[in-house]
């Protein structure tokens, strides 16, 4: 789960990810939650799917006909697809991201992170499928710790506030056979550099703890004069710590996201393609042993807006993770407590 290990989703999506314990009074490696304040490495799974026609009175599946969870058969490929929305019961869009995520901490206070995303979309409309699987668009950013009132025991907090920009890398320009680009959400990649801002606040009363995450993101134009509208995203988690023995800790929560877009734009104007207002909640789980951690989350929808294209369905994220004992920053190079 993105947001114990302080890593962004999406959001961001994101929201975002020693010993196994955090020290609330040693000053070792504590934090609000494990390795809240330690750079590590993690992998990590994110299923999203859409699916059913409000307008049409349709129940959105979380596993549609066809939607693999992980993935798509075969990764690229098209079966005569047409973007022709119809209201077939069957259409679906699912988002599948494999993505390998790195933090590093800078000082006490200041961090910067890196994802490399292996995209994974299908699309079927009308019984005809698209899969297309790649490299994705590369996301870079740092963070500053703005406040960082870690070192006390029982009520813990930290806020970060920070920026970065998700690189053009992956591929944007794929074609069907009669010479027609796919639309921007059928690709591996948008063509465009985007830019955002979040905020991250993280506390806790003893055992009891909150993350809220929030994030506006601003893309540029390909060179198709194609691009996406500002978006928001906020995610949000009350979680429980359960500590089991000297080296396990088990952390439940509720999770709760929320994204706004306008969708697809061409030329500076709206296509009214993929418009989301959407609100999702479900339980994560967490499990920490040492270093290792694997994070859980499952949500579905309690709002959806009203559009031509299927509605959102759900989402699940699975994340395996390690954190460094990091006892030296490159600046300011002694341990940060």
């Amino acid at each position: 789960m993105k947001t114990l290990f302080l890593f962004l989703t999406g959001a961001l999506l994101l929201l975002a990810p020693a010993p196994g314990r955090a020290c609330d009074i040693c000053g070792c490696f504590m934090g609000i939650t494990p390795y809240d304040n330690q750079s590590g490495i993690s992998l990590m799974h994110r299923y999203r799917i859409f699916n059913g026609y409000h307008a049409l009175g349709q129940t959105p599946q979380f596993f549609p006909s066809g939607a693999r969870p992980f993935f798509p058969s075969p990764l690229n490929g098209d079966a005569g697809y047409a973007h022709d929305h119809k209201g077939d019961p069957t259409d679906f869009e699912a988002f599948r991201v494999i993505e390998l995520r790195a933090k590093y901490f800078l000082s006490r206070r200041v961090e910067l992170n890196a994802f490399v995303p292996y995209v994974m979309n299908t699309s079927q409309i009308n019984g005809r499928q698209l899969n297309a699987a790649g490299v994705g668009d590369v996301t870079i950013f740092a963070g500053y710790h703005l406040i960082r009132a870690i070192e006390t025991a029982g009520v813990q907090s930290r806020l970060i506030v920070g920026g970065g920009v998700k690189l053009p890398t992956g591929e944007y320009t794929r074609q069907n056979a009669r010479g027609q680009r796919y639309a921007l959400l059928n690709q591996v990649g948008t063509g465009t550099t985007d830019g955002f801002l979040y905020a991250n606040y993280i506390g806790s009363f003893h055992s009891f703890g909150l993350s809220v995450n929030s994030s506006y993101r601003r893309a540029s134009e390909n060179t198709f004069r194609n691009s996406l509208a500002p978006s928001t995203a906020t995610y949000a988690s009350l979680f429980y710590r359960v500590p089991l023995g000297e080296n396990w800790q088990i952390y439940p929560s509720a999770q709760f996201f929320y994204e706004k877009t306008k969708g697809e734009m061409l030329e500076g104007q709206l296509t009214g393609e993929h418009a989301m207002n959407n609100a999702l909640l479900g339980p994560g789980l967490d499990f920490y042993y040492k270093n290792v951690s694997l994070n859980t989350s499952f949500q579905l929808p309690i709002y959806t807006a009203e559009t031509d294209h299927p509605a959102s369905a759900g989402r699940f994220v699975v994340s395996v993770g390690y954190s460094f004992k990091q006892t030296k920053y490159l600046l300011h190079g002694k341990n940060g407590g």
